[in-house]
């Protein structure tokens, strides 16, 4: 059997919100945002959501959500926060953590409160918490807009007061620095990291743990994670969804192409498996690199990606719109990574790059490294 696959504008919130409730309920599956090739016009009947990754470290793939895993993930979602609430909604709804948003708000039967779906404005944002009157009320944040808050926070008592209101700001997409959420933290925001992905309905692991029924596993230094929240897969790409997910005595997995630990039963994320390069022979983790860059003062939105050379193979590149001299940043690296780890290049920017779903825009960044030379060093 199959049911139509309706394609929504995503900046649209309430015709997004009242497909995705149609959807949940057995009607037309829905795809929001713009595609960025044709669609089929049904799809299987399991189906219920199709999204459409940012394609930020690769061509986008087309993940494919049940109603099922779906409303698994904002079970347990729900469990972890402590029960039904309220959401602010500030990220894009072709977005899967802005998708979340509107699927728990139609299981907890609450109104969501919407953001302008535009530039991030902190004190617009603050504001909007007034509005919120559920007993518990949450939010969901890529770090780039916890980091504006924050920073507002810092400087404005009121800001702080408006966004304390809020019962848990969860924040994922991408690593959230230790600094920012030390100073979170400080300033008495409770701030949870979220770990998951469109494969997976979302964050499935909470600060390290995995909530609900989900599962992870490390195999082969790679992160793996089970449960009802998986994707049914890619649509249309059957070779991807092999390679993507395995089943082991019994169990389907997701291998999420992370590298990570368990240690105490809290699993430690370190980057992508392909982020490694090979720089004078020795291997370079580029997540490892930009942590260390990221703590440097001025440069906490830093993006450190791979560029060739022909004397090392390949070498970190750093992308900032924050200054700092290359001598200073490398003795950083060094002194905490090791020579080999040292960036060839700082190229200062006006402002990173992002994909809408606020992550940083890698590929781009990446061939511009290669294109410019930038690894003959220099600023």
């Amino acid at each position: 059997m199959a049911r139509a696959l309706a394609v929504v504008p995503a900046d649209d919130v309430t015709v997004v919100f009242g497909a995705l409730r149609d959807a949940l309920a057995g009607g037309p599956a829905v795809l929001p945002g713009t595609p960025s090739r044709p669609v089929p016009p049904e799809v299987e009947q399991r189906i219920a959501l199709v999204v459409e990754t940012s394609g930020s470290t690769g061509r986008p793939k087309r993940v494919a959500l049940g109603a099922d895993a779906l409303l698994a993930s904002a079970a347990a979602s729900e469990s972890s926060l402590g029960g039904p609430g309220q959401w602010l909604l500030a990220l894009p709804t072709h977005y899967i953590a802005g998708i979340n948003v509107l699927v728990r708000s139609i299981t907890a039967d609450t109104d969501p409160i919407v953001m302008p779906l535009r530039h991030f404005d902190p004190q617009e944002f603050a504001a909007a918490t007034v509005l919120m009157d559920a007993p518990l009320r949450f939010t969901s944040l890529v770090p780039a807009q916890l980091g504006r808050l924050v920073e507002a926070a810092g400087e404005d008592f009121e800001v702080l007061a408006k966004l304390r209101r809020l019962d848990r700001i969860l924040v994922g997409g991408q690593a959230t620095s230790p600094e920012l959420l030390s100073r979170a933290i400080e300033l008495g925001l409770n701030v949870t990291r979220t770990y998951g992905s469109s494969e997976t309905s979302g964050g499935c692991v909470y600060d390290g743990m995995p909530i609900g029924s989900a599962e992870v596993r490390i195999v082969d230094g790679q992160v793996e994670l089970a449960g009802p929240m998986l994707a049914e897969g890619y649509l249309d790409d059957p070779e991807a969804t092999t390679a993507a997910f395995v089943v082991h005595d019994g169990l389907r997995w997701y291998r999420t192409g992370d590298a990570g630990t368990i240690d105490d039963g809290v699993l430690r994320v370190s980057g992508r498996l392909d982020d490694v390069i090979i720089s004078g022979g020795e291997k370079v983790s580029l997540h490892a690199v930009e942590e260390v860059v990221r703590s440097i003062a001025g440069l906490q939105d830093a993006v450190v990606v791979r560029a060739p050379s022909v004397e090392w193979g390949e070498v970190p590149v750093v992308f900032s719109s924050g200054r700092a001299s290359l001598e200073s940043v490398k003795a950083t690296v060094v002194a905490r990574l090791g020579r080999a780890s040292a960036p060839i290049a700082i190229v200062t920017v006006q402002g990173v790059p992002m994909l809408s779903s606020g992550k940083p825009d890698r590929i781009s960044l990446t061939a511009f490294a290669a294109s410019r030379g930038v690894s003959a060093g220099g600023q």
